[in-house]
């Protein structure tokens, strides 16, 4: 196996999703060469990893510079997350506030999981840099996705397995009508229509309803804050 130049290629964690289609278009911005992995865990949406071949087709589709840079995908299977995970996104059950005032969303363990595993396959890659959409700003405060988090486990992964890794948070202090304005910065309002139409949120999997900012149920918390930042984003839009 050809390992990639560490200090020149990045690994996007790339679900399918507005926010990973986001950060895997800012990688592709900034390093010369650009791999993505995610994650099959028996989640509820695990339709979001089918939309990632349309999304990562239409990217390289927008510019030749992106087409040139992306190099594999991969998929790694943690069932086990999902057996010991009692939650929403696991489960067929109601999404409600638990009482320890997280929703019931939460996934113990997701995003510590999820970066560790990013960086065992990036240490075999010789991949050095690590892309996350963990959010601090628009969020539905999951405690694995603050940046004191994500820093406290940098540092952890660094020194359990001696590398100098760097896991960049481009979103972390963005809302989501701001993840949108980044959206179109990086690649124009063809990013954007291309995350609208093939990029999926909803935590019920539904891909029925097209709403203008894209598909989903329109009422579970992932469809709500998306469909917020979006009328944000326009509202913006139409003002200016």
């Amino acid at each position: 196996m050809t390992n990639s130049s560490s200090d020149r290629s990045a690994l996007v964690l790339f679900s399918g999703g507005q926010d990973s289609a986001t950060c895997l278009a800012w990688a592709l911005s900034r390093f010369e060469r650009v791999e993505t992995v995610g994650f099959s865990y028996g989640q509820r949406h695990a339709i979001e990893l089918d939309s990632r071949a349309k999304l990562i087709d239409g990217m390289t589709a927008l510019r030749t510079e992106w087409a040139d840079r992306l190099g594999e995908s991969h998929t790694l299977d943690i069932p086990t997350l999902g057996v010991i995970s009692e939650t929403a996104l696991t489960r067929e059950t109601a999404i409600e506030m638990g009482e320890d005032g997280l929703p019931n969303t939460f996934v113990p363990g997701r995003n510590l999981v999820f970066l560790t595993f990013a960086a065992a396959l990036a240490y075999r890659r010789g991949i050095t840099h690590i892309v996350g959409g963990m959010c601090e700003t628009d969020y539905s405060g999951y405690p694995d996705c603050r940046d004191e988090t994500i820093k406290a486990l940098n540092g952890a992964i660094n020194l359990g397995m001696a590398r100098a890794f760097e896991i960049h948070t481009p979103l972390m202090w963005l809302d989501k009508a701001d993840t949108w304005r980044l959206a179109e910065e990086l690649g124009g309002k063809g990013l954007i229509d291309l995350i609208v139409e093939h990029s999926h949120t909803c935590y019920l999997g539904e891909r029925g309803a097209r709403h203008a900012w894209g598909y989903g149920c329109g009422e579970c918390p992932a469809c709500s804050l998306r469909a917020r930042g979006w009328n944000s984003y326009i509202s913006a839009e139409s003002s200016t």
